[in-house]
């Protein structure tokens, strides 16, 4: 591909260019099909949202505005006519249906100092998001009135504004801090502008056609706002990493004094073949997502898939073609200072620099001792994950403290406990009119109350024409606790089964907040095993038939384990229990959120691969070429290390930043990968790889007899790449070797 792609540079330049073009133009005409609730939920909330889709019955955006004094009581007149005031501005905003008094509806706190007016939004949902800015201004207006009152408003509507709102933002700022960021990394890696601007180019050009292929094919599997964001993500990091790599290789065979061909041809032999193995890598990890069985996980995975393919593509043709057509102009626009600190003699390029010399000299003199060190950390930073809880976090959990919206509904939380998101039972029947029916949610009711963990007021309504009820119960409970998980399976194993459920042909699914964090976290508990097998066998067959050594492959399994498991650690060290929360802007939550620990594995199995495979390739290359596994491990390793350092700050700096959005899952995100890449890039391949391959001598090549059906994918055809140089050393013995 790099030959071809260097014979016939204009092709693979232009062809490229067009591709991008048509591919954004294309799905940009065609638009996004976004998942919906019905595909998003596992369980009993997606039954029941196919049976409202199935009846035509469009559940309006619930809105809820709060009238609340400190001193005064809803029978004061006062205090009704703020209440009179706010049903009249919403009304007359006219955005609002079914608009009803705390007077009427006898929502009332106990105390009488707080009063609810519920309404719905006019419209789909979609309307609901656009409309709802009108109804918060005209209930502004209220409280502006009424300065001696509290009077504000929660709701799906508004909190869904909020997000969506605030999710553009975060992946704006996101967009524009990261890729100035990457590039300024590029040009300290480089010490020349067209060298780092290649990367960033080729991966945002990556992205940008990977969005357009997945909404032209949103048509057959659905993508999400998560997916966008995940996509630029791990677009921008392996697209970096992998021009970075072959840029690397080629840029150190040119210093070397090969001629700018033959530079090319080794690089892609070398260098594009582990970015070819790296790039399947991660499609192999991101395809064990679609195992969850869970619409929005799919359309991440698929998005990711893409977005990484067409990095590899990139990266294995269009980056040949542009290197062919710069030449030695790949280095212009130096940065004076810069350059003169990468303008190191050839002869110096493979001792790493003094920091990672010092470090894997001792490594590799008393490997044991660096094994069970650099094993015992991890082991250490892992042991958090034992106390691991995984939930779907509620609205309070994932905005910043002190949010007016957070604030709001812990008010309305505190006056009527689980009235901010209550349970809802759609219940289907044969004749939801018939006595029997009526009986039974009578007797639902009843029990409900009698339960004493759910409270009024219950809401019924029902669709005759589809026979069809929705019932809104409220739960005890914060939302994902405990108590409310106690409250659900109340309601789902006790009220329901011996109330609705006694009505034969009846079908009552509980969905809502706490339901569908139940669920979730259920159908991820129940997928981990599923996709943690499929990822390590499918990433283990991988790097044996890759490598040709069981020893090679059985590493990079544990190893990658190991970095995931310190991850999860610190993951539930922060944010679950709290500790240093504060240094990242945000509280321990009590919980981590449930998708987000069977991302991480994924996407980190598959990141991790690309310095395992860079790295083991160049220290198989060495001993391919007569040295002893020791000396081709120093050199392996030290050889690399500039360019696993770079391509390392860059994804840690990629992630962080996403580490400091305001969503409480998108910092978990952000700071797991983060944390994991840091580890996998310093103590993993710096300290553990080396001596644990030590350790194992010359083992690490051994294939067994059984296993040499396998197919060979580890001979590559290209020019001998240039001697390795001596280390700056005291183990310089395999240097006589190599020279002589």
């Amino acid at each position: 591909m790099g030959a071809w792609s260097a014979r016939h540079r204009k092709t693979a330049v232009f062809g490229w260019i067009l591709f991008v073009v048509l591919a954004a133009f294309l799905g940009g005409v065609h638009g996004s099909t976004t998942v919906t609730d019905s595909e998003s939920m596992p369980g009993q909330v997606a039954r029941a949202a196919q049976i409202l889709d199935s009846a035509g019955i469009k559940t309006p955006a619930g809105e809820t505005v709060l009238i609340q004094s400190g001193t005064q009581t809803a029978d004061a007149p006062a205090f009704h006519a703020a209440v009179d005031q706010v049903v009249a501005a919403v009304n007359g905003s006219g955005k609002a249906t079914d608009v009803r008094s705390p007077y009427d509806s006898r929502a009332i706190s106990a105390d009488r100092h707080s009063a609810l007016v519920q309404f719905g939004m006019a419209g789909t949902q979609d309307d609901a998001l656009k409309n709802v800015p009108a109804v918060l201004d005209a209930v502004a207006g209220v409280q502006k009135a009424n300065p001696s009152l509290t009077v504000v408003e929660f709701g799906q509507a508004s909190s869904n504004k909020w997000f969506q709102d605030q999710f553009t933002n975060d992946f704006a700022s996101a967009e524009w801090t990261a890729v100035p960021l990457a590039l300024g990394i590029l040009l300290i890696a480089f010490g020349a502008l067209v060298a780092a601007i290649l990367p960033v180019g080729l991966a945002l050009t990556a992205f940008i056609a990977a969005g357009g292929l997945v909404a032209l094919s949103s048509g057959f599997l659905h993508t999400s706002n998560d997916a966008s964001s995940v996509m630029l993500l791990v677009g921008l990091a392996v697209g970096v990493d992998y021009c970075l790599f072959y840029l690397r290789r080629e840029r150190e065979e040119r210093a070397a004094g090969r001629d700018a061909a033959t530079a090319l041809q080794i690089a892609a032999a070398t260098s594009g073949r582990a970015v070819l193995v790296s790039g399947v890598t991660v499609v192999v990890a991101m395809a064990g997502m679609f195992l969850t069985g869970i619409a929005d996980f799919q359309a991440m995975s698929y998005a990711t898939i893409v977005v990484v393919i067409t990095a590899v593509i990139g990266s294995l043709t269009v980056l040949p073609a542009l290197l062919s057509m710069l030449g030695d102009r790949v280095d212009k626009g130096r940065v004076p200072f810069l350059h003169k600190l990468k303008a190191r003699p050839a002869a110096h390029a493979a001792t790493g620099g003094r920091v990672w010399n010092t470090v894997l000299t001792p490594v590799l003199r008393h490997p044991l001792a660096a094994a069970l060190l650099a094993g015992g950390l991890l082991l250490g930073l892992a042991t958090p994950l034992l106390t691991m809880h995984t939930a779907n976090l509620t609205f309070e959990q994932q905005l910043p403290k002190g949010n007016a919206l957070v604030l709001t509904s812990q008010r309305i939380e505190a006056a009527f406990p689980g009235s901010p998101s209550p349970a809802t039972v759609v219940v289907k029947a044969t004749d939801i009119t018939s006595p029997a029916m009526q009986r039974a949610i009578a007797d639902f009711q009843s029990r409900a109350l009698a339960s004493g963990r759910m409270h009024g007021p219950i809401d019924v309504t029902v669709h005759a024409a589809q026979n069809v009820a929705v019932i809104d119960v409220p739960l005890d409970g914060s939302g994902n606790d405990a108590t409310s998980t106690a409250a659900l399976q109340t309601l789902r194993t006790d009220v329901v089964a011996n109330t609705l459920l006694k009505v034969p042909g009846t079908e009552a699914p509980v969905t809502g907040d706490t339901a569908g964090s139940h669920d979730f976290n259920q159908q991820m508990t129940g997928s981990m095993l599923p996709v943690f097998g499929f990822v390590v066998a499918f990433a283990f067959l991988l790097m044996l038939a890759s490598f040709r050594s069981l020893g090679i492959a059985v590493t990079a399994v544990v190893l990658n384990l190991l970095s995931v498991g310190a991850a999860y650690g610190v993951l539930a060290l922060v944010f679950q229990h709290g500790v240093g929360a504060s240094l990242i802007g945000t509280d321990g939550v009590g919980a981590v959120e449930s998708w987000v620990p069977l991302f991480l594995f994924v996407i980190l199995f598959g990141l991790s691969m690309d310095y395992h495979v860079f790295v083991v390739s160049r220290i198989k290359e060495a001993h391919d070429r007569g040295l002893t596994t020791q000396a081709a491990i120093g050199y392996g390793i030290r050889s690399t290390a500039g360019v696993v350092t770079s391509a390392a700050v860059i994804m840690v700096a990629v992630f962080a930043v996403f580490g400091t959005l305001s969503m409480q899952s998108m910092k978990q995100m952000g700071v797991g990968l983060a944390v994991a890449v840091l580890v996998d890039a310093t103590v993993i391949r710096g300290v553990l790889l080396p001596s644990v391959m030590s350790l194992l001598g010359e083992r690490n090549w051994y294939l067994p007899s059984w296993l040499g059906w396998l197919p060979d994918l580890s001979h590559t055809e290209a020019p001998a790449p240039a001697p390795a140089p001596a280390p700056v050393s005291d183990d310089t013995s395999w240097v006589r070797h190599v020279n002589a």
